[in-house]
């Protein structure tokens, strides 16, 4: 069974750079699309940035775009999503999550089938 554990939040001043891993510990990462979602205190789940099953495509939120990148190595059952030029707006709770059923660009919340804990990403000005 899929076991998602992302690592690597914290706190960074403005401008800074973070970047977040999520691990499959469950070891059956497959090639299906991935994908990084945040959840900023009072607001709902919002998409970040998505991967296909090869890493060979990527999609982001007009938000992040330019300064989040997200890549995966499927050997070592990776995903990673890194964060620079941060804002005071990039603070939130960043989670990674996999469609099980799907291999492209994925940006509805609906189509992923696992998800992590949850990463705190705090950006202070």
């Amino acid at each position: 069974q899929v076991q998602l554990v992302e690592s690597g939040g914290g706190l960074v001043q403005a401008g800074g750079s973070l970047r977040l891993s999520c691990s499959d510990t469950g070891r059956t990462f497959g090639n299906y699309a991935m994908g990084w979602f945040r959840q900023a205190p009072g607001k709902e789940r919002e998409f970040v940035a998505a991967i296909n099953w090869s890493g060979g495509s990527t999609y982001y939120a007009d938000s992040v775009r330019g300064r989040f990148t997200i890549s995966r190595t499927n050997a070592k059952l990776e995903v990673y999503l890194q964060l620079n030029n941060l804002k005071p707006e990039d603070t939130a709770v960043y989670y990674c999550a996999a469609a099980f059923r799907r291999l492209g660009l994925e940006v509805s919340s609906s189509e992923y089938d696992y998800w992590g804990q949850g990463a705190q990403v705090t950006v202070s000005s």
